[in-house]
């Protein structure tokens, strides 16, 4: 039961703070699964993200349901995925209201344009990690630039080219897969 509060608060600390979506709320989710509880191994986070991609609904709600499923089953999966709905839930609730009954309020504009940046910095950051993570299998900053993965850095490289030339989702993440599986027969 200790257990399932725990999923739940952290999930709930999450959803309140991840403003700006999906991809704002990976540190965050981080910081919590990874590093604070040690739930998941940060392989096994980038995992989720990236199986997050290939499912339907939100990411971080997909996040909050694979971590608790690995944590607690079944029930860890609804508690972990609640408690991140649960924030935005009421603070929607609670900005419908404030715009119904006042109409457009410009301090919560306010708010809003000074939280943007700040989400475009959370979102660089995770993806500053996972860059090292599938560069240089490592969590930070490399020490050693030469002990790169060689398979890592053509498949990103192959990624941003077809996200240039806008190949959608699916059949990136599939021919990813395809190039990660030659590639890993050929160069072992």
């Amino acid at each position: 039961m200790e257990l399932l509060l725990q999923l739940y608060w952290e999930f709930c600390k999450i959803g309140l703070f991840c403003v700006g979506g999906g991809y704002a709320s990976m540190p965050w989710i981080q910081a919590a699964v990874v590093d604070n509880y040690h739930w998941l191994t940060m392989t096994e986070f980038i995992d989720i993200f990236t199986i997050s991609q290939m499912t339907p609904g939100p990411i971080g709600i997909n996040a909050a349901t694979f971590t608790g499923t690995k944590i607690a089953g079944l029930s860890g999966a609804i508690v972990a995925t609640i408690g991140f709905v649960t924030p935005s839930f009421f603070l929607c609730l609670a900005i419908t209201y404030l715009l119904k009954k006042y109409g457009e309020i410009h301090s919560i504009k306010g708010i809003l344009n000074g939280l943007r940046p700040a989400v475009v910095a959370l979102i660089c950051v995770a993806g500053l990690s996972f860059i090292y993570l599938s560069v240089w299998n490592t969590e930070t900053i490399p020490t050693d630039l030469a002990d790169y993965d060689i398979k890592g850095i053509l498949i990103l490289l192959l990624s941003f080219a077809a996200l240039q030339k806008k190949v959608s989702l699916i059949p990136l993440l599939f021919g990813s897969g395809v190039v990660g599986l030659i590639l890993g027969v050929i160069i072992r």
